[in-house]
This record gives C-alpha cells, structure tokens and sequence, in this order.
C-alpha cells in the first residue's frame, strides 16, 4: 500500500495535469489564430493568378503595340528617303554639271 499514492497526491498530480493542458491548448490557440483559413488563402491565390494572367495579357498586348510601332516608324523613315531621292538625286547631278 505504500506504492499507491494517497488521495492528496492524486488530486494535486491531476491539478497539475490540467494546467499543464490549459496552458498546451491556450499555447495551440494561439498558433492557431496565427493561421490563415484554408477558404481565405484560396480566394487569394486565386485573385492572384488572375492578376499574373492580367499582366501576362497586358504585357503581350504591349509588346504587340511596341512591335507594331517600330514597324510604323520603320515605313515612315522609307517612305521618306523614297520621297526624298529624286531631289538628293537632282542635287547630286546638279552639283556635277
């Protein structure tokens, strides 16, 4: 009998236990309150792909435009030389005669 412990013992071990519990699942609380809902996260890695996928068209159409551009610039620097050769070809000839 002298191995069991007596009453009082018991009653402060299970004390004990308890607060040691109180303390492990305020612990957990907490890190739980940390945490972000899984239906939140969702919602924001699905808003931001659809950003990246936004900017990812936005980027494209940009450098459709930037391409077309220098296309434009490209013709309008032709189509001035064009223009302007029969007189750089006069001025030429002209200064030889």
């Amino acid at each position: 009998m002298s191995d069991e412990p007596s009453n009082g013992e018991l009653g402060r071990l299970i004390q004990s236990l308890r607060g040691e519990m109180r303390e492990d699942l305020g612990q957990i609380n907490g890190r739980l309150d940390r945490l972000v809902p899984m239906d939140v996260y969702t919602i924001e890695k699905t808003q931001m792909a659809d950003r990246v996928a936004a900017l990812e068209t936005q980027r494209e159409k940009d450098a459709e435009r930037i391409i077309a551009t220098r296309r434009w610039m490209i013709g309008v620097v032709i189509t001035v030389c064009l223009a302007l050769l029969p007189y750089l070809a006069t001025i030429v000839t002209g200064a030889r005669a």
